[in-house]
């Protein structure tokens, strides 16, 4: 199971581990654009509702999968489960105490999972079909980027 997001995780449990491993947690216009492609699809795949290219309620599976299992329904950058599997905390405040959760879960049903979905929670849940995914900042990526001197 090493290879299943982790889940049972509250917003501060995964900002801290973002924190601590040097990245961030995206903001919910951040992890749509990486779910959406420059193109604006509806689903990472395209436009067509094909609930077979992800884990939400209709595929049965009833529990997370490997993160890698749904290669037909990868993103344009290349990014896996950005609908189904589990919900995904962002950095994103709605309210006190609330943050914008997206991707839909296995829990969720497939018309839950586009990633233009909205959905929110208190900072404190956490339950069984929610995790997180961290990114790298843009200053930091570019530094990553950057070709480096002989």
């Amino acid at each position: 199971m090493f290879d299943h997001p982790v889940t049972f995780v509250t917003w501060h449990d995964a900002a801290s581990y973002a924190s601590w491993a040097g990245k961030e947690l995206p903001s919910s216009q951040q992890w749509e654009k990486a779910a959406r492609g420059v193109r604006g699809n509806v689903y990472p795949w395209g436009n067509q509702p094909t609930p077979a290219k992800c884990n939400a309620r209709e595929s049965g599976v009833g529990t997370t999968t490997p993160v890698s299992r749904f290669h037909s329904g990868v993103s344009p950058y290349g990014v896996y489960d950005m609908c189904g599997n589990t919900w995904e905390w962002c950095s994103t405040r709605t309210v006190a105490n609330r943050y914008e959760l997206k991707a839909g879960a296995f829990t969720s049903p497939f018309s839950r999972s586009t990633p233009s979905s909205f959905n929110d929670a208190s900072s404190t849940m956490l339950d069984d079909d929610t995790g997180f995914r961290c990114c790298i900042a843009g200053a930091a990526l570019q530094a990553l980027l950057k070709p480096r001197s002989a």
